[in-house]
């Protein structure tokens, strides 16, 4: 009995044995391989550079520091720039008959109102209601009162004694009238060349936005063509890049400006500008003052000052209004009010074309008892012209 239980106990240690044997195997076979061992990496090749072949980058020679060639510093470097031109000076065209040559560009925009009146006249029967019709165009024209009632009571009489009335009748009577109106008489040259010395001293005065500044060069560009030498002074000293403006224009036809700094006393300006004039030989001094709002009593006080300053060495012989004929009944007031500070011998109506009304050159000269000397048509710098009374009748009726 002990041999039989002996031997179960080694049969069950021999099985035990070679069970743990096949289990090891197993284990050993479902182990993951070794990593595989790290391979050998080449570095990519360099980029080309602009020119060069795509390859690996050679080896090139390579200056050290001491080399190198440094400036000592004895003589500084001098880059020469290339000298500054000068500006190339226009030859504006001849003043005569320029009113003559931009009569197209005037009747454009103005013949409405001669076209209007002879569009009335020419009914057949002329009762009082066609007589209002054309005191109507008048005024919204900005003729102004008086002037309309003058011109209707000579039409209507006029008319009358006519009896039978062609279109080229009424066209001839209707420019007789309206050249009467405007004032063939007045004399309308810019006095410019004083008889006794020498430069001619004219002040551009007006109010922000008429184009004064503007004006003023162009009118520098009128003498010039007239065979003058100008001498421009911006007195203009308020208002930023006034004078680089005028100096601009002084440029373009070789006039020569004289000009303080920005803010400083207008006065002064103008004085030196007259007294420059004077050294230099020149015929005419023109002196851009500061576009006063006429509503500013302090600005206004200035405005006679510099008048005041400028007489100390010679009388003014020109004091140029620049109104923006757009303005229509404002511009009177400014007018008005510019004519009580200093004396007012001319105007210069600007902005002529486009939407202004013709009639605004009656009731100014009217209004100040002065007569329009220069109209400006456009933006174009030869846009100025002197003012000629039956050119002007003749562009407003049309042909």
């Amino acid at each position: 009995m002990d041999i039989v239980i002996l031997a179960v106990v080694i049969a069950v240690v021999v099985l035990g044995a070679l069970g743990g044997l096949i289990v090891g195997s197993r284990r050993k076979k479902q182990l993951p391989p070794p990593p595989p061992a790290a391979p050998d990496i080449t570095a990519p090749p360099a980029e080309p550079h602009v020119g060069d072949e795509a390859e690996t980058p050679r080896e090139e020679p390579r200056r050290t520091i001491e080399e190198v060639d440094l400036p000592d510093g004895s003589a500084p470097v001098v880059v020469e720039e290339p000298p500054a031109e000068a500006p190339e000076i226009e030859i504006p065209e001849p003043t005569a008959g320029r009113l003559v040559r931009l009569r197209t560009r005037l009747s454009r925009s103005q013949n409405a109102l001669g076209k209007g009146l002879l569009t009335l006249l020419s009914r057949e029967h002329l009762d009082e209601d066609t007589w209002e019709e054309i005191e109507d165009t008048l005024l919204t024209a900005d003729v102004g009162v008086q002037p309309t009632q003058e011109l209707v009571e000579r039409l209507r009489a006029r008319v009358k004694v006519l009896g039978t009335r062609t279109p080229e009748e009424l066209r001839t009577l209707l420019r007789e009238e309206l050249i009467t109106l405007v004032g063939p008489d007045m004399d309308r040259a810019v006095k410019t060349e004083p008889e006794d010395r020498k430069p001619g001293i004219v002040m551009v005065v007006g109010v922000n936005g008429t184009g004064k500044t503007t004006t003023t060069g162009k009118l520098a560009r009128v003498l010039v063509a007239d065979g003058q030498s100008v001498v421009l002074g911006a007195a203009d000293t308020f208002r930023a890049a006034a004078a680089d403006q005028l100096q601009t224009w002084g440029e373009r036809v070789g006039a020569h400006t004289v000009r303080g700094p920005e803010g400083g006393d207008p006065a002064s300006v103008a004085f030196d500008a007259v007294k420059e004039g004077k050294a230099m030989g020149a015929n005419v001094v023109l002196i851009d003052t500061a576009g006063r709002l006429h509503t500013k009593t302090g600005l206004m006080d200035e405005l006679g000052k510099v008048k005041r300053v400028v007489e100390k060495q010679a009388p003014v012989d020109e004091v140029l209004l620049v109104l923006d004929a757009t303005t229509g009944q404002n511009g009177l007031v400014q007018a008005r009010v510019f004519s009580e500070v200093v004396d007012i011998t001319g105007i210069v109506l600007t902005k002529l074309d486009g939407t202004a009304k013709g009639g605004i050159v009656v009731a100014v000269q009217r209004e100040l008892g002065v007569p329009v000397k220069l109209v400006g048509l456009g933006e174009g710098a030869d846009d100025l012209a002197p003012f000629e009374p039956e050119a002007f009748v003749d562009a407003l009726i049309g042909e």
